[in-house]
């Protein structure tokens, strides 16, 4: 059934509109001169960390920040396209003697947002709106939207479980698998041409075993090989991951080798397009495991993309994770992420649910049509 009304978003302004970390750590650097350069990586969690990095902290108590703060490079071309799609509001935390500037900041640089769709404080959580995009985590965790989105950044990598992107074309692609969720899921599939199918479910779903059992039943599919930063010695990296070290992820992502990443657990994973589209050159269908920031990622970037979602418990989720070869913190992580997850069900292609593997590999070889 079609959805009645338009949907509505909810846009943060800091760090993800305009500059503010960045913008405060290039002040800083020019200021204290300091050897190395801060880098936005330093800034690795929410709040005061006890070093250098919070130098920074003066500049958000001083209005001449908030004059000047640049907006991010096709930020403006975004709310452009954003507000032919949704009802386009802002929700931005700030003191209150700088609310004039922010508005005014807000009213020029993107007249696309009507003056009374500004939104002020700290309580995000109180705005109603379908959609929320923001890259405080606190926000996200907390916020009544039905789709609460993040913006990927240094300090919210922890984060695991929930809908995230990386830039705003994901975003936009994100908000186009949305608003067709609410019509009727797909009845079949034609593979006449290659395709990507990518199963997406909780840590612990069974995804990459499921793939595993149908890899072996037909050579039709072919499974991508991705990155990641997770322990090289763990079973499940092994078999679908090649490792690299962390800095050699991020030189990856940053040089555009990595046509998607994101984060899970902690860990860095990441895929290119070129081992994609070597699959698909060979004629072969690709069959891959990811959470759902990456298919949607991958739904950017390519044509003939499927999502399947699996489906389990909780009681089968949470054993499963315990009983991972993984760090208790790597598990913790995963363990909190199980609720969050849910909703990506809706804005999958196919769900399944299953209560044996046996029959979650039927279901899937169903779909996929090689019965």
């Amino acid at each position: 059934m079609k959805r009645k009304h338009r949907l509505s978003t909810a846009l943060d302004i800091d760090d993800l509109l305009m500059e503010c970390t960045a913008y405060a750590i290039r002040l800083a650097n020019e200021k204290y001169k300091f050897d190395p350069p801060m880098t936005i990586y330093e800034k690795e969690s929410w709040g005061k960390l006890g070093r250098r990095i919070d130098s920074i902290y003066p500049y958000f108590s001083d209005a001449e920040f908030y004059r000047t703060q640049p907006v991010y490079e096709g930020a403006k071309e975004f709310v452009r396209k954003l507000s032919q799609m949704t009802e386009v509001y802002v929700s931005t935390a700030i003191p209150p003697e700088f609310m004039g500037i922010r508005a005014q900041r807000i009213m020029e640089e993107f007249p696309e947002i009507p003056a009374d769709h500004i939104y002020m404080g700290a309580r995000k959580d109180k705005i109603q709106v379908d959609i929320l995009f923001d890259d405080a985590l606190h926000n996200i965790i907390n916020s009544s939207a039905t789709y609460p989105i993040l913006m990927r950044r240094p300090w919210n990598q922890e984060a695991t479980g929930i809908m995230a992107v990386n830039n705003y074309d994901e975003f936009l692609k994100l908000v186009e698998v949305i608003a067709d969720s609410y019509s009727t899921k797909k009845e079949f599939l034609n593979f006449e041409e290659p395709s990507i199918v990518v199963l997406v479910g909780p840590s612990g779903s069974g995804k990459s075993k499921i793939a595993r059992r149908v890899l072996q039943k037909t050579d039709r599919f072919e499974k991508l090989m991705s990155f990641t930063t997770n322990d090289p010695t763990a079973v499940e990296t092994n078999e679908w991951y090649n490792y690299v070290t962390l800095d050699t992820f991020r030189s990856m992502c940053e040089s555009g080798e990595m046509f998607q990443s994101t984060m899970y657990a902690g860990h860095g994973y990441g895929s290119r397009k070129a081992d994609i589209e070597e699959i698909l050159k060979r004629g072969k269908h690709v069959l891959t495991t990811m959470d759902i920031s990456g298919a949607m990622s991958i739904k950017t970037h390519f044509k003939n993309v499927v999502t399947i979602y699996i489906k389990r418990d909780k009681k089968a989720l949470m054993s499963n994770i315990l009983n991972k070869n993984s760090s208790v913190e790597d598990k913790v992580n995963r363990l909190i992420g199980i609720e969050s997850e849910k909703k990506n069900a809706d804005i999958c292609d196919f769900v399944i649910e299953f209560d044996s593997y046996d029959g979650a590999e039927e279901q899937l070889c169903e779909i996929l049509k090689i019965c």
